[in-house]
């Protein structure tokens, strides 16, 4: 019986595979691959993914493992093979280098490349870029050619200066090796002009290659060096040779390099056919699942599950029933081997064994019928298969009578799912058919077929037993309607199920176009909920741009003015009062029309008539101040919220008061200051009380001698900041303080 991977097509799985191996170690592996442990195949599933994010460059390994071989059963290497053997040690150990930080399943494997060095210093040291062996690979062969090349320059010297001499006898002016001697052309008859011995002739006899006799014992003495040359070359070649076959990590590098270029190939299998890493689970559901052996497959979605745990699927012949069967057995087959698989999703059992009764399968030898050879399969499953098994079988109950077949086909699905097993059943049995609906366990399924165009669509659907579709297909090609209607006349109880069978597919295909329709309704809905929900993200991350943009700003302007002010302090300090406050009356000026006072509220004006509800009193608004206002209840003034206030209409409602908010009155201490000091302190003082809005200002300088209160009262005359000044009332100072009211300001009875 053939073997399930074979019967699966999962060599031609590996092959593809192998074309994806970049050395003959990871060609190797692929194409001997076959299901592992499950530990070991989910290792392979996570090296796959990191190979798939991590592209890296693998050193030729197999000239490596060629050479190590040979080394290994005594054979003396060549320099360039002992190079390249080098070479790709070299780049194996910096590839482990690359990946130990990673730290992750590549890692791992790339720890168990070994570490070369020794080997490499040596091959270094005796071999140059070309594989030749260096003259400072022994001292032997350092001593042996530091003694061949003058003893070579010496022989060229005499014989190109007996050529010189001997012009006429000579053929062409060159030096030449004959049997490993160095030797000169001669013309033919002249040979007497130049004794020495013949070596070899041109085929034509007009050269003769002659070695004088001037150079024979140079010649004997340069080819007994060349002789120690090649034996102290070989013997060094010997010995890296053995150093290598020695190399105690070369095993474990081999091995390491042949599973990288594995995984790697299983990434690039994975991209060129789009196959996913599937997840382990109790039951098998695939989604998009496709057949990866052919081109431009459907693909189909599926699940068993301990609901439905076989698949009974149906339909026409080439419909795609038997590549269902394989695109399940691969998907299996292929992630015990540590693949991914065919589908866009896998949940994958992790089964005890693939049963597989797929093809005809005759043997001449046992003299077995295709019906037996089916038979011996299903014999096979029905002893050994157990509830975690997994069953594939093609076409049951076909080869032999159709009645008795089905009758055997149900005994048979009767008893595999007593074992509990799972797996897909195809046939076109219609009482298997029959039997499948409803029942508990299995499931029908067809193969979609469309007759508008008699061609299959590959796809599966579930729940829903397929037709033979003969006499549909009949109709279509327009055979007499006497024999199809005597046709259907004779159908057995097969044949109308058959006509059930089409009355539920029309039904099928009437809700599959309006899920259709709904799916339709459903994406828009959705694509318009993503839009709507993109649209307020965008509105509220430009509201946060702009909140922060603009705290941004205030801030700034923040640091701006502490700095202004900062700056007017200091030269308050020492530059004088002054200009400093007609700074900062500058920055106030500045700043406040930048940040205009809220209005009032809507109907209060200063002046009006207004109702107090919260003390059910009325009285006259003095002022607004933002959300406060100034309120004249009786005598008292007081401070109330200006939205808690109702506007009163007055018949004859009176012209407001110009009415002057109290303000703070300023005292000067110009006590004990001299007569320069004091003035100064005055026009500062008069300079700070403008700027404040400040009505009056008292002076307070003392009775003394008069002289500074004279002096004061002199300077307060022509200041144009001054509209008065008198000397306050006797019990707040007498003539020891002059009140000074400014322009602008209530005068207190004073004369100037």
């Amino acid at each position: 019986m053939r073997d399930v991977l074979e019967v699966l097509e999962f060599p031609k799985v590996k092959a593809l595979l192998a074309t994806r191996a970049k050395t003959p170690l990871g060609q190797e592996l692929a194409l001997g691959l076959a299901p592992l442990s499950r530990e070991e195949a989910e290792r392979r599933h996570g090296l796959t993914q990191e190979a798939l994010s991590y592209p890296y460059a693998l050193p030729e390994a197999g000239a490596l493992k060629a050479a190590w071989e040979r080394a290994k059963a005594g054979g003396r290497l060549s320099g360039p093979e002992l190079l390249r053997a080098a070479q790709a040690l070299e780049e194996a150990m910096a590839l482990k280098e690359e990946l130990l930080p990673l730290q992750n399943a590549l890692s791992q494997v790339a720890a168990g490349i070994g570490d070369h060095g020794a080997f490499l210093l040596r091959v270094r040291k005796a071999l140059d870029e070309e594989g030749a062996v260096r003259d400072e690979a022994s001292p032997r062969l350092k001593q042996i050619r530091q003694e061949l090349h003058p003893l070579r320059q010496e022989i060229l010297n005499r014989l190109y200066a007996l050529m010189d001499r001997h012009k006429e006898a000579v053929q062409d002016r060159f030096v030449t090796l004959r049997r490993e001697r160095y030797c000169i052309p001669v013309r033919a008859g002249m040979a007497h002009k130049i004794p020495g011995l013949l070596l070899d002739e041109s085929e034509s006899g007009a050269t003769l290659f002659i070695e004088p006799l001037s150079v024979v014992k140079l010649n004997n003495r340069l080819y007994a060096l060349r002789l120690q040359e090649e034996e102290e070359v070989n013997r060094i070649l010997r010995e890296l040779s053995q150093r290598l076959a020695e190399d105690p990590g070369v095993p474990g590098t081999l091995e390491a390099l042949a599973l990288l270029d594995l995984v790697q190939a299983q990434a690039a299998l994975s991209r060129d056919l789009g196959l996913s890493r599937p997840r382990f689970g109790e039951g098998y559901a695939l989604e998009e699942a496709f057949h990866p052996l052919i081109e431009n497959p459907v693909k189909n979605s599926f699940a068993l599950d301990e609901t439905h745990r076989l698949l009974l699927i149906s339909g026409p012949n080439m419909g795609g029933k038997t590549a269902l069967l394989k695109t399940l057995g691969l998907a299996v087959l292929m992630a015990q081997s540590g693949l991914f698989v065919a589908a866009k999703r896998a949940t994958l059992a992790w089964p005890d064994r693939v049963y597989a009764d797929i093809g005809d399968e005759q043997s001449l030898q046992e003299s077995l019928s295709t019906f037996a050879g089916h038979l011996k399969r299903l014999k096979e499953m029905l002893e050994g298969a157990t509830e975690r098994s997994l069953v594939l079988i093609d076409e049951l109950g076909s080869g032999t009578d159709p009645e008795e077949g089905a009758a055997l086909s149900q005994a048979i699905l009767e008893a595999l799912l007593a074992r509990g097993v799972k797996g897909m059943v195809t046939t076109h049995l219609s009482p298997l058919k029959a039997f499948a609906q409803g029942r508990e366990g299995i499931m029908n399924a067809s193969m979609r077929f469309d007759l508008a165009t008699l061609r299959p669509t590959y796809e599966l659907v579930l729940g829903v037993p397929g037709r033979s579709y003969a006499l549909a297909i009949a109709r279509r090609l327009a055979l007499p309607e006497a024999v199809l209607r005597r046709a259907e006349a004779l159908l057995p109880e097969g044949g109308r199920l058959e006509a059930l069978l089409e009355k539920l597919e029309a039904e099928r295909l009437a809700l599959m176009e309006e899920k259709r329709h709904l799916q339709k309704a459903l994406e828009e809905a959705e694509a318009l909920k993503r839009e709507l929900l993109a649209r307020e993200k965008g509105f509220a991350e430009e509201r946060q741009r702009r909140l922060k943009a603009l705290e941004e700003e205030v801030r700034q302007r923040l640091l701006q003015v502490e700095a202004e002010i900062k700056a007017i302090r200091e030269k308050a300090r020492t530059e004088g009062k002054r200009d400093a406050l007609r700074e900062l009356m500058a920055l106030k000026e500045r700043y406040a029309k930048k940040a205009p006072p809220p209005p009032p509220p809507p109907g209060l004006t200063p002046g009006q008539a207004v109702e107090v509800p919260s003390l059910g009193k009325r009285g006259r608004l003095l002022e607004i101040r933002g959300e406060e206002a100034l309120v004249q209840v009786g005598p008292l003034k007081m401070s109330l919220k200006a939205a808690e206030l109702k506007p009163l209409q007055e018949e004859a409602t009176p012209k407001a008061l110009p009415l002057r908010p109290r303000r703070e009155v300023k005292e000067v201490d110009l006590r004990g200051l001299t007569v320069e000091e004091a003035l100064l302190e005055v026009d500062s003082a008069l300079e700070e009380a403008r700027a404040l809005g400040l009505p009056t200002l008292r002076l307070l300088h003392g009775k003394g001698t008069g002289a500074l209160r004279q002096a004061i009262r002199e300077v307060l005359r022509r200041d144009k900041r001054v509209e008065a000044f008198a000397d306050a009332p006797p019990n707040e100072g007498g003539h020891g303080v002059t009140v000074v009211v400014l322009k602008g300001g209530a005068s207190p009875s004073a004369k100037g």
